[in-house]
């Protein structure tokens, strides 16, 4: 094989990995800080009506980082959004955005913030 085809194809497979790599450590943007603090009354105040007050169950499942860690990401963001029809979770669509359930699903894994 001709010596610059070679580098090219070395070239061109390592801007692939690199964009690879960049395009999964993406994180969403985050909310700006007001709306995280009304994320985080949501999530405590509605979300903690069901999934109790310290999201660690009721009569919807606990909202643990132990509890979360094997659901994938955007399943989590789907069920926010969406809700889980036949079941008692509503569909949060209309109070807030995929980016902003992603906010949350990350916060859930890690151990969700108190309120203030």
């Amino acid at each position: 094989m001709d010596r610059s085809l070679l580098l090219h194809v070395a070239v061109l497979l390592g801007l692939t990995a690199i964009a690879v790599g960049t395009a999964q450590s993406a994180e969403a943007p985050q909310p700006e800080p007001a709306r995280q603090k009304a994320l985080v009354h949501m999530v405590r105040q509605d979300c903690g009506s069901c999934h109790g007050m310290r999201l660690t169950g009721g009569l919807g499942p606990a909202l643990t980082p132990e509890r979360l860690a094997a659901w994938p990401d955007d399943s989590l963001v789907a069920t926010i959004i969406h809700g889980r029809p036949g079941t008692a979770m509503p569909g949060w669509a209309r109070f807030l955005n995929e980016s902003e359930a992603g906010w949350i699903v990350a916060r859930l894994k890690h151990g969700f913030p108190p309120l203030d």
